[in-house]
């Protein structure tokens, strides 16, 4: 399917819709500025398999632009809000960009990028004008809203989150055929979830990620309205679903965190019976947390296990997870292996790296190398997003860390995510980072970052709490040995958590 689609069969359909305001786009009105925007990218000289860069917040805009360069058979690379004209710069040169379009809610940041890139590819902005830069509402009304005569399918060209290093571009084979052919991600969120025509997905995080920017386009090719929220705020969400009748939504553990912590009056306040799903991926979720919303809300919780280069996935639902606690599912996409440093597999429940065999193909943009190290050294169609985890005999994966940030204490290998979940449940944490820090006996020592709910209790009591906290629920060698407090930690809008940014603070007068 595909929203010209539905332009045709119900045009006054809303296809759009902001949850704050109620402003709306519907799919005639879509179909009529994607098919403008189209146009437009040709008319500037962009060809199939060319590529255009949105910097752009949560608005309407954003989707139609992206319809648009996918009619046009382009790749599209969202980037993210929060970075500065610089970072900005590097993904639209690194990406290859032949345009540029950019929101000028953003800011001070888009006329810096204009100013930077005198000598780069054109500046459109959604909004007011910027120097530098042509308005889109300008460019594109000039432009007729008929389809261009060579449409082609496109498809988005996702960046990794950079957590770990300068963020990578992710490039898919090219999609062939038309644009109205069916797409594998409808499959899976009509059979799996239910979206059908008459669905109203709820998009409550930046459009700039992978999972939030893939739903909403797939909910607009089944005819859906996709609701989107301009920044996640805990209350305004619950308010959003009751008024919008919210049936579906994709979201991350930290916006259940904080949902949870609202108080029972609040929460009771708003009817959420339409609500028949919530997708949740993204980060990993403690146990305390999935829990206490599956009793809230009943068993509409479905998590999936995946990553920006698509060539695997597991899922497992609400009544699947109560069973398998902690288990982030079976392979729906692809076959799991667990496997050791050598590439070889290991036994049933014992930790290793995981690889799904997946005959998707990807390439890290301008990174033969980082494309290799995802294959295994065995088995070159047996990719990694990074973890490490194990499978029991049912088949059910459970993820126990990110590989890189494994810790290493006196040759045993600790997973933070362990010590991590434990602390999340105590009544004092807002949220928390366990790193391993430089020991001169050790190798690394365990300590916990956290963030505490109030600020005041900061210090060596709360501290001593936490580690006998820890110490009553796990392994002594897995729990933090210190404790220090951070106001906030850093977290993208996704929910996931950039310690790389915590542990370097540990690690830069170490030399690592």
């Amino acid at each position: 399917m595909h929203p010209s689609i539905w332009a045709a069969r119900r045009p006054d359909h809303a296809a759009t819709v902001m949850a704050e305001t109620g402003q709306t786009m519907r799919y005639d009105e879509l179909e009529r500025q994607s098919n403008r925007g189209a146009q437009l990218f040709r008319s500037m000289g962009l060809a199939t398999g060319d590529t255009v860069a949105i910097w752009c917040d949560n608005r309407p805009e954003f989707l139609m632009v992206s319809w648009a360069a996918e009619r046009a058979g382009l790749s599209f690379a969202p980037i993210s809000t929060k970075l500065t004209a610089a970072e900005a710069e590097f993904i639209v040169r690194d990406s290859d960009a032949r345009a540029v379009v950019a929101s000028t809610a953003i800011g001070a940041e888009v006329a810096a990028l204009a100013a930077n890139m005198r000598d780069g590819p054109p500046i459109l902005v959604l909004g007011s004008p910027i120097a530098g830069a042509e308005v889109w509402d300008d460019a594109a009304g000039r432009m007729p809203d008929t389809p261009i005569a060579d449409e082609a399918p496109g498809k988005p060209m996702l960046y990794s989150s950079g957590t770990t290093g300068k963020p990578k571009g992710i490039r898919h084979a090219s999609r062939t055929g038309t644009i109205q052919d069916d797409h594998p991600y409808e499959a899976w969120l009509s059979t799996s979830y239910g979206v059908d025509k008459d669905s109203v997905f709820f998009s409550p995080a930046p459009l700039y990620h992978a999972a939030p920017l893939l739903f909403s386009l797939t909910c607009q090719r089944i005819g859906a309205t996709v609701v989107l929220m301009s920044r996640f705020d805990p209350e305004a969400t619950l308010a959003a679903i009751a008024r919008c009748r919210i049936t579906h939504a994709q979201m991350v553990p930290t916006m259940f965190v904080r949902m949870l912590r609202l108080p029972v009056e609040t929460r009771a306040k708003y009817d959420l019976s339409s609500l028949r799903t919530i997708v949740h991926a993204g980060s990993p979720c403690a146990p305390d947390t999935k829990r206490g919303m599956i009793e809230w809300l009943g068993p509409i919780l479905d998590e999936y296990y995946s990553g920006s280069e698509g060539f695997g996935r597991t899922c497992i639902t609400s009544q699947e997870w109560l069973d398998h606690p902690g288990s982030v599912g079976r392979a729906t996409h692809g076959i799991l292996h667990i496997c050791d440093d050598d590439g070889d597999e290991v036994a049933t429940g014992e930790i290793g790296a995981v690889y799904i065999e997946s005959d998707v193909t990807f390439d890290y943009h301008k990174d033969s190398q980082k494309t290799a190290d995802a294959a295994n050294p065995r088995h070159p169609t047996w990719r990694t997003y990074g973890d490490i985890g194990y499978v029991d005999e049912g088949g059910y994966l459970y993820l126990t860390d990110r590989r890189a940030f494994m810790i290493i204490s006196g040759g045993v290998n600790i997973y933070p995510q362990e010590a991590e979940n434990i602390l999340l449940g105590h009544p004092a944490v807002a949220d928390v980072a366990v790193i391993g820090v430089p020991d001169a006996e050790m190798g690394e020592a365990v300590k916990a970052v956290v963030q505490p709910i109030d600020a005041s209790r900061a210090g060596p009591e709360l501290a001593a709490e936490l580690i006998e906290w820890c110490r009553g629920r796990l392994s002594h060698y897995k729990c933090p040995k210190t404790v220090d407090f951070d106001g906030e930690l850093p977290r993208a809008a996704t929910g996931k958590l950039h310690k790389k940014e915590v542990r370097d603070r540990y690690w830069a007068s170490n030399g690592a």
